[in-house]
């Protein structure tokens, strides 16, 4: 099955939009092939400000009309509790709200922009998703990441580029209580990190200090300019480092 194949048989369907990489090319094709595409993006304390800010771009260069809408995620305590499956508490949050509006608007289906290279093995939030009845166009489509970026590129999508990048609650180990405080924090730390030019890491919080993760080409710069980092982060952070092992660049 191809993408126009999709819209063909699901003509009116609502997107679940948050900015990234994957489901702004489900964007595009929406609105390419789609008889009628609702675009709802949810704010809450779980997303950056810069996911916003490309969600409203995108939206904007695309001539799309986006809808904003607001969940609070830690009002769920088994999401604040933050265990091994917080994923799936959260996205049944999100995507309940996301089905009500699309509802009252007159969508049936939700899709989203879960692809074919995505281990939904290691994804709790893809259960929520078939329990809630929220289908991914680019997983059935077999569409896979590298696919979709270079569809994406030749779409003339600034996003075709994006590294991923995981909500704010995945850099508080799992059973330490997530806060707001705790994710303002991990925002404005990595904000700081973003004005210095970095543009691939991780800032894992822990106890109130933080451990940083950069791929292997930023983290010899990282360790060149370490004091500057932790004078940015140390109003913060009780204590900074580096993780001597770089992460893996995000794909």
């Amino acid at each position: 099955m191809t993408l126009q194949e999709f819209f063909t048989e699901h003509p009116q369907v609502a997107l679940a939009f948050s900015g990234g990489a994957d489901s702004s090319y489900l964007l595009w094709a929406g609105l390419r092939w789609a008889e009628r595409l609702g675009i709802y993006y949810v704010k809450s304390p779980f997303q950056p400000e810069f996911e916003y800010r490309d969600a409203l771009r995108l939206a904007g260069e695309l001539g799309a009309e986006l809808t904003v809408l607001e969940a609070d995620p830690l009002a769920d305590p088994q999401v604040a509790a933050n265990p091994q499956n917080r994923c799936y508490y959260c996205k049944k949050v999100i995507m309940s709200t996301i089905k009500a509006a699309a509802s009252r608007d007159g969508f049936a289906l939700v899709i989203d922009g879960t692809n074919a290279s995505d281990d939904i093995s290691d994804r709790p939030g893809y259960r929520a998703l078939g329990e809630e009845g929220v289908l991914s166009p680019l997983r059935l489509c077999a569409i896979t990441k590298a696919q979709l970026r270079e569809a994406s590129r030749e779409a003339g999508l600034f996003t075709w580029d994006k590294p991923a990048y995981a909500c704010l609650a995945t850099r508080v180990p799992t059973g330490e209580t997530i806060t707001r405080e705790k994710l303002a924090a991990i925002e404005a730390g990595e904000d700081a990190l973003f004005r210095m030019g970095f543009t691939d890491f991780r800032l894992r919080t822990k106890n109130g200090a933080a451990k940083l993760q950069f791929v292997a080409g930023q983290h010899e710069k990282a360790e060149a300019r370490l004091d500057e980092i932790r004078a940015a982060l140390r109003p913060r952070y009780s204590e900074v480092s580096l993780d001597p092992i770089p992460r893996e660049r995000s794909k």
